[in-house]
């Protein structure tokens, strides 16, 4: 088993905690968009209080680790490796709790080349303990407003976590997915599975509006957050979201193996 301080360790080297790649201008872009209420980054979460800059701040450094100084305007953000570590734990012990009792789930991802190997493994893990993985609205259409405008993905699972993918195959040797934060797929695939008369999920694993969006309409969700997604820390400060990771959310893939492993004995879901 993966020691607490192997995985620290881990952490700090692969920049997934301690000095990471996101900068501060981007944290503090978010935290200002946050503050005036701009739907990107909102990403599906409607914040019941009042959040200035400065209060997000303050809730990013309690969560996550970064500076408290309002001042500190630019260089690379810092994560404390301590509190992505308690929140593994606390990640771990929902995900045993949803094993224990076969749990309907749904898992998604807005960060499909980097994350889709540590979900698509909770996923395995969760379906051999009894869960059932739900995968609504395979192959529906959703709009999504981009940088680029509006475009037309398909929501599909690979291995059962949803993500989304223009339509058409995806090119050989390329994971299939495009980078998103919308809470728009969740949303379809919440609809679809009430739709279908359920079952409907318990319990949402994933990051970004998959998250929030779930979270928003009443469904326990946890997941993964950089320092530059205050919206996942404040539905979790709000209580509509049951855990966040504070981590670096775009490393190489195989940076989140030891994190797969720890999450999974410490569930007692390893294989």
């Amino acid at each position: 088993m993966l020691s607490t301080a192997a995985l620290r360790a881990h952490l700090v080297a692969a920049r997934l905690a301690g000095t990471v790649a996101t900068s501060r201008e981007v944290s503090l872009r978010s935290y200002r968009l946050f503050a005036a209420r701009d739907p990107r980054v909102l990403i599906g979460i409607d914040p019941e209080q009042a959040w200035g800059q400065r209060d997000l701040i303050e809730l990013m450094a309690e969560k996550c680790g970064v500076s408290a100084d309002p001042w500190h305007i630019s260089g690379h953000d810092v994560i404390d490796p301590e509190l992505t570590l308690a929140a593994l734990d606390a990640f771990a012990e929902r995900l045993a709790a949803a094993a224990q009792r076969g749990t309907p789930v749904l898992l998604g991802t807005g960060h499909p080349h980097r994350l889709l190997g540590f979900y698509a493994a909770l996923a395995d893990a969760l379906s051999a303990a009894g869960c059932t993985v739900l995968t609504p609205a395979q192959g529906r259409c959703v709009d999504i407003t981009t940088r680029f405008g509006l475009r037309t993905y398909n929501l599909d699972y690979v291995r059962g976590v949803a993500l989304v993918r223009p339509p058409g195959e995806p090119r050989p040797g390329c994971e299939p997915g495009a980078h998103t934060h919308s809470p728009l797929p969740v949303r379809l695939a919440l609809a679809a599975a009430a739709d279908a008369g359920g079952p409907l999920p318990e319990l949402v694993i994933g990051d970004h509006g998959w998250v929030c969006g779930a979270g928003q309409l009443g469904f326990e969700a946890m997941g993964l957050a950089d320092t530059d997604d205050p919206a996942l820390f404040v539905g979790e400060a709000e209580g509509r979201v049951s855990v966040v990771v504070p981590l670096d959310d775009a490393v190489r893939p195989d940076y989140y193996r030891p994190l797969t492993r720890y999450v999974l004995n410490r569930a007692c879901l390893s294989q």
